[in-house]
């Protein structure tokens, strides 16, 4: 099981934290990670507008805190996300309210990709709509071999928009595109093969899978970390020859890094590295 989790109200170094409710919660799991977990679990924690400000509250300050190499984002109850409040959202049937709103989710999931942080999701039970784009957004996601991924915003009339962004680019054209056209649930196992997970494994293994891989990277030099994400994601908006010319720059400024000679070292001299910016 993940550690017993904290009220957001309670994290660490963030004061203004005190006037938020406890949707979102929090666990400092120590050695350099975190878990931001959401807490609506009778409404299949469904992204309302109070969990869109906590979450995004939380992850602005996770990406300004240098401890913190890795984020998981897990759920509590039954399902890991439903998507949006529908509920919430008929109560105010206004076109600038929603489009405030889906601003919001956006900034939320683009943030996640932004922050120096690694972000893996770990997910039970069903994951549909805006939940399974929290799935293709993140960086990671390690699987229950019991869930299910549906983007069924289509069967009530609504398409899947904002979430076809992040499958379109985690999922391959013609796969995303099925899943958004015909509203249809997957399995995990299917998830997989269209790459929208990293690792399926028994209920019962979910949580040491995901935090083993937590851990593994979280003995990694933090600076070359957040180096390596911010280029990986740089890169895949370049062309073939801009993002070779971005990635050789990053690359041998990587080399000046105290962290990388010692790696080096430590290799040719058959030892463990000694990180001094771990």
């Amino acid at each position: 099981m993940l550690p017993q989790h904290k009220r957001i109200r309670q994290m660490k170094q963030s004061p203004e934290i005190s006037e938020q409710t406890d949707v979102v919660l929090l666990t400092e799991n120590g050695d350099g990670i975190t878990t931001v977990t959401l807490n609506r679990p009778n409404q299949y924690n469904a992204l309302s507008e109070q969990v869109l400000a906590d979450m995004q509250l939380l992850l602005d300050q996770l990406s300004e805190r240098h401890d913190i190499k890795v984020v998981i984002i897990a759920s509590t109850g039954d399902a890991f996300c439903s998507g949006h409040d529908l509920k919430e959202m008929r109560a105010t049937p206004n076109k600038d309210y929603y489009q405030d709103l889906f601003r919001r989710c956006s900034l939320m999931m683009m943030t996640m990709v932004r922050m120096p942080q690694t972000v893996i999701t770990r997910v039970h039970g069903t994951a549909t709509a805006a939940g399974c784009q929290l799935v293709a957004n993140s960086d990671l996601a390690v699987a229950s071999s019991t869930a299910q991924f549906a983007v069924s915003g289509v069967n009530l009339g609504l398409f899947c928009s904002t979430p076809g962004v992040a499958l379109s680019r985690n999922l391959s054209r013609k796969r995303a595109y099925e899943m958004l056209m015909t509203g249809e649930f997957i399995d995990a196992p299917t998830a997989l093969e269209y790459g929208l997970v990293n690792r399926v494994v028994a209920p019962e293994s979910l949580d040491k899978t995901v935090m083993t891989l937590a851990q593994n990277i979280a003995r990694k030099p933090a600076e070359t970390l957040r180096l390596g994400k911010s280029l990986f994601y740089r890169q895949l908006e370049h062309s073939l020859e801009q993002a070779y010319r971005d990635a050789g720059e990053i690359m041998a400024c990587n080399m000046m890094f105290e962290d990388a000679g010692e790696g080096i070292d430590a290799f040719i001299e058959k030892r463990e590295p000694d990180w001094l910016n771990s």
